[in-house]
């Protein structure tokens, strides 16, 4: 099990309380050995309150909108079926997961971090799952990681009760992310947030960060400050950072070009983990 960290949802009347949010911010991503690589630019993702929205109309993810839809083409958008199995209902899946794992107290709001569709394409490396109580507490996260395979595992963070925000959590790396990173050593997790005061947005940082046995291998943290999801900020994703998502793919593989230059050693890609899920 891991150690963890934790949060509240927004208050009520607070932006992001029961809304859907789009942040803008950054990614950062740093290789310490054993060639020195770093890079950052930045990105735009989705908070969606999965709870909030099963209860809205129509399951809508922002009513009212033309250039964002979910579960169909628009300039940006979000399909249920990047998420979880990719059948069930996402708030469902979530709740059966954690409740097969004796978590059966997170029945407060969810809150799910991920990119949008960005013209119907995402690569999602890792998508977040704040699961909270319903006293507000943070109760558990769900990392949902990706690789560039098609394969997905899931690392569920949870200690047992509420998690503060900026502890340190833990988990053994058991998937194969990059082929220039072994599977061995471990994950060590932050998340961050700064709540929206006196006209100043809600800022939320993740940080993920690789270790091995020699020590800090890959340091790694997305950032971003918090709006409610309307046209305009639609607009301003969409020109702001020209095809976001599929940047994101070419920068995945524009990066290992580098690091195979710099003849960072490969690792061929084993089978995945028999498990989707570790704790």
């Amino acid at each position: 099990m891991a150690t963890a960290p934790a949060a509240a949802p927004g208050k009520a009347g607070a932006p992001g309380a029961n809304a859907a949010l789009l942040c803008f911010g950054g990614v950062r991503h740093e290789r310490l050995r054993p060639a020195p690589n770093l890079f950052s630019y930045g990105v735009y993702f989705l908070r969606l309150p999965l709870r909030t929205l099963a209860q809205q109309a129509g399951a809508r993810t922002a009513p009212g909108m033309r250039l964002f839809s979910r579960n169909r083409f628009n300039l940006l958008s979000f399909h249920d079926r990047d998420h979880g199995d990719g059948r069930t209902p996402l708030l469902r899946w979530i709740d059966d997961l954690l409740q097969s794992q004796g978590i059966v107290d997170a029945t407060g709001e969810v809150w799910l971090q991920a990119f949008p569709r960005v013209l119907g394409y995402v690569f999602n490396p890792v998508s977040f799952w704040f699961c909270h109580r319903s006293d507000g507490a943070l109760r558990a996260i769900l990392c949902e990681v990706r690789n560039t395979f098609g394969e997905k595992h899931c690392y569920l963070l949870d200690t047992g009760g509420a998690m503060p925000y900026g502890v340190e959590l833990s988990a053994a790396k058991i998937f194969h992310v990059s082929p220039f990173c072994a599977i061995e050593g471990g994950y060590r997790f932050r998340f961050m947030r700064t709540a929206a005061v006196a006209g100043k947005p809600e800022r939320t940082v993740a940080r993920i960060d690789h270790d091995d046995a020699r020590g800090p291998l890959l340091q790694t943290s997305v950032n971003g400050a918090s709006c409610v999801l309307t046209d305009r900020q639609t607009l301003r994703a969409f020109f702001g950072y020209p095809l976001m998502t599929f940047g994101v793919i070419a920068r995945i593989h524009w990066q290992a070009l580098r690091l195979w230059i710099k003849r960072v050693p490969f690792h061929r890609k084993p089978a995945p983990p028999t498990r989707e899920l570790s704790r």
